[in-house]
């Protein structure tokens, strides 16, 4: 399998390119709008059929290129059914799967940094959006968070995965690549092996974060798969 790591420095977002090198059948998950030329010159060059779009959650700090992608593309978005998203053409539930050539995506439902955050699990990859990030995880303020259920998603969901399996997360600040699951067991500040649920949680709770720069433009325009709510007047 083909995988292509973008990177925008603004909000320090990872989306990925993902494709069949036989069939080039081709899905991406958490596109940047601002990347949007990007993304079509990957598929452009490697003469990639775009199947799917999916989103690991509903972002506030960048606006997905989704709806745009798909417009150019024909590619179908996906989202979590229970994303307060209207515009999606597919909703997916946890252990729902899709095939792009030999490859084949499976959804994991990973609640906590919000209450639909998804993980996607191709074999000996995982694409863990905001839930376990490198060395730390997404925040669980806002947008139906729970710091309870980001714990249980990662102790019972992602750690249960194969050592060796390589995390991509949607976000690193540290110019930090990719991880393993068994290496975040070991090492992760916040959600290691041997931190407690309450210490977790206490964690979480005195975080005291500024909201996200672009959270009130972002979280509108992507409930609506990346367009502006003007353009629905």
């Amino acid at each position: 399998m083909y995988i292509k790591q973008f990177f925008e420095p603004k909000s320090a977002t990872y989306s990925y390119f993902l494709m069949c090198p036989y069939s080039k059948e081709a899905i991406i998950i958490d596109p940047v709008q601002c990347d949007l030329d990007k993304y079509l010159a990957e598929v452009k060059e490697h003469n990639a059929n775009l199947q799917y779009i999916f989103e690991t959650h509903i972002h506030a700090d960048h606006i997905t290129a989704s709806d745009r992608l798909r417009i150019s593309t024909q590619a179908k978005s996906v989202v979590h059914k229970n994303a307060g998203v209207e515009c999606a053409d597919i909703f997916m539930t946890d252990g729902c799967e899709f095939r792009f050539g030999e490859q084949c995506i499976k959804a994991l439902a990973t609640p906590g940094h919000t209450s639909a955050c998804t993980s996607y699990y191709v074999k000996g990859y995982v694409f863990t959006g905001d839930t376990l990030l490198i060395g730390g995880c997404g925040r669980t303020d806002f947008q139906g968070g729970s710091a309870e259920h980001l714990y249980e998603s990662v102790y019972n969901k992602l750690f249960t995965l194969p050592d060796e399996t390589i995390v991509y997360p949607a976000h690193d600040y540290k110019g930090n690549l990719s991880s393993s699951i068994g290496h975040e067991k070991k090492y992760n500040l916040r959600l290691a092996l041997g931190i407690s649920k309450a210490q977790f949680i206490n964690i979480m709770d005195h975080l005291d974060l500024a909201y996200p720069a672009q959270i009130d433009q972002a979280l509108p325009a992507n409930k609506l798969c990346g367009k502006s709510p003007r353009d629905y007047h």
